[in-house]
Order: C-alpha cells, then sequence, then structure tokens
C-alpha cells in the first residue's frame, strides 16, 4: 500500500513539475529580414541611391584615371627629349598621382559602406519594429532571422515573415532576390 502512495504521489509531483515548465515554454519564431527590407519601397530607394553614388565616385576615379593615362603617355613620348632632372621630375608627379588615386579608391570604398550603412539604418529600424510589433501580437517571446546561422530546423507555422510584411503594407509584395547594395570591390 505505501508502494502505490509512493507511486502515486511521485506520478503527482511529476504532474505538476511537468505543467509548470509547458506553463513558461517560450514561443519562438522566425522572420526572413532580407525578404521583408527587399520588398519595402524605401529599401528600392535607397539601392537606387546607393547605385547613383557609386556610379559618380566611378566617374571621379575615372577621371583621375584618365589624367594619369595622358600624364603617362606624354612622359613616354617625351622621355628621350627631356633633360634627366626634368624626367624624375614627371616620374615623381606620376608616382604621387598613382598615389591619390589609390588613396581615392581606399577612402571610395570607406564612404560607401558609410553611405549603404545611413542608407540602410532607417530601413532596419522599421523592419525590426514592424517584426517586434508582430511578435508581441501572435505572442512569441523570441523571433530569429532565419538567415542567421545555426536555423537547421524552421517549421513554416512559426514564419512571421508574412504577417511582418502585411503589417508593413506588403502583402502583395513579390519575393525579389535579394541585392546586394554594398560597393564592388
Amino acid at each position: 500500500m505505501k508502494r502505490i502512495i509512493r507511486k502515486v504521489a511521485l506520478a503527482m509531483v511529476f504532474a505538476l513539475c511537468g505543467g509548470v515548465f509547458v506553463a513558461n515554454a517560450q514561443k519562438l519564431g522566425y522572420v526572413d529580414l532580407q525578404e521583408v527590407m527587399v520588398a519595402m519601397p524605401e529599401y528600392k530607394k535607397a539601392n537606387t541611391d546607393m547605385e547613383k553614388y557609386q556610379k559618380q565616385l566611378e566617374e571621379d576615379l575615372g577621371k583621375l584615371q584618365a589624367e594619369f593615362k595622358t600624364k603617362y603617355e606624354d612622359f613616354e613620348k617625351s622621355a628621350n627629349t627631356t633633360t634627366a632632372t626634368m624626367r624624375e621630375f614627371k616620374e615623381k608627379e606620376l608616382r604621387q598621382l598613382q598615389e591619390r588615386i589609390q588613396e581615392f579608391q581606399q577612402s571610395a570604398q570607406e564612404e560607401s559602406r558609410k553611405k549603404e550603412a545611413d542608407l540602410l539604418k532607417p530601413i532596419v529600424e522599421k523592419a525590426k519594429t514592424a517584426i517586434a510589433q508582430v511578435a508581441k501580437e501572435v505572442g512569441y517571446s523570441y523571433v530569429f532571422d532565419a538567415n542567421s546561422a545555426g536555423m537547421l530546423y524552421k517549421p513554416e507555422g512559426d514564419n512571421i515573415t508574412p504577417a511582418v510584411k502585411k503589417k508593413l503594407g506588403l502583402v502583395d509584395a513579390p519575393i525579389a532576390p535579394p541585392r546586394q547594395i554594398a560597393p564592388q570591390k
């Protein structure tokens, strides 16, 4: 009889503990942040702005390279007819122009990264705000980015991407492949 009472008591303890664990279970969801951002009109505008910015940088670089090419061709044409002093002076001028071109390229890459970050920051913040709102509405404790490393299994029922797109007014937005707006190296 004592054995039966012990078994029943033990079963009740396990049942109560199991209920506590189930009550405290966290609801997890995921979202494809890249898909949401690509569908946003702000992203398309940022992409266009970034392309214009990069095109301007490429034009500026092209002008510097054209100047170098012209000076180099002039140097080669007059190499046999100029004095050693003038030749050294022109070589030094070409080296300095080459250094300026390299500095411009490095500066342009840095400025492109900064511009991209500035353009994307409000877009990411808007998407994160919508994600937080949807997560609260649906009751998720945590929402992960589906593109981040570590997601080995993703049940479709926990995908809140469509709900986030709807919250942002992007219900009928097509799923476009993500474009990288980072500067090309």
